[in-house]
């Protein structure tokens, strides 16, 4: 008994690993997964086993895929002469749940980050110089986060692209969509007052 027990608590260990979850909730997860093992375990670890063999990055654009190019870098209607610069995969999907963005996308896989020793090598930034010069890229949207490193990154693609005939824009940041101005932090209040237009 003690040796299904301590599977058991491995198997929760593991959970609590995961993002969003600490102990406790993978200790629920575990047990409603073990009280549903037939309709949920079971599917979830055969599916869980399958992805782990198949997933890889896409060779081209670095988002997750099953084939060596993923679908949004097969489609040939995606070929509009943009790419979406994001940080991670996560911004990409986030991108796409929106369903505004119908070019291409370059996953840095992070920020340049000096403490870490994190140069534009390790996040395949000459892969996308290189990419600008053979898709016939006409604009680079750099879609990074608003924070220090993301920032300093995007000024870094900027003037690595910089004297080449193509657009480089950025995600216009400030106020969001059903935002209460009391509710915003500083730096978004600052940079929406920059951003303004005409009404």
């Amino acid at each position: 008994m003690s040796g299904a027990r301590d599977e058991i608590e491995e198997l929760i260990a593991l959970m609590a690993r995961l993002p969003g979850l600490g102990p406790r909730s993978a200790r629920r997860a575990v047990l409603h997964l073990i009280r549903k093992r037939a309709g949920l375990m079971a599917p979830l670890a055969q599916m869980m086993a399958h992805v782990a063999e198949t997933a890889r990055e896409c060779a081209r654009c670095g988002n997750i895929s099953v084939g060596a190019i993923c679908d949004i870098c097969e489609n040939p209607a995606r070929a509009t002469g943009e790419i979406c610069v994001v940080e991670d995969v996560a911004d990409l999907w986030a991108m796409e749940r929106g369903g505004a963005f119908k070019g291409r996308y370059h996953v840095l896989g992070g920020t340049l980050s000096a403490l870490d020793a994190v140069g534009p090598e390790e996040l395949g930034i000459p892969k996308l110089i290189e990419r600008v010069g053979t898709e016939g890229v006409r604009e680079v949207i750099l879609a990074l986060n608003a924070t220090v490193e993301g920032q300093t990154t995007a000024h870094y693609i900027a003037e690595a692209l910089e004297g080449r005939d193509l657009r480089i824009t950025s995600l216009a940041q400030g106020v969001p969509i059903g935002g209460e101005l009391d509710y915003l932090d500083d730096g978004t209040i600052q940079a929406a007052l920059r951003a303004r237009r005409s009404f």
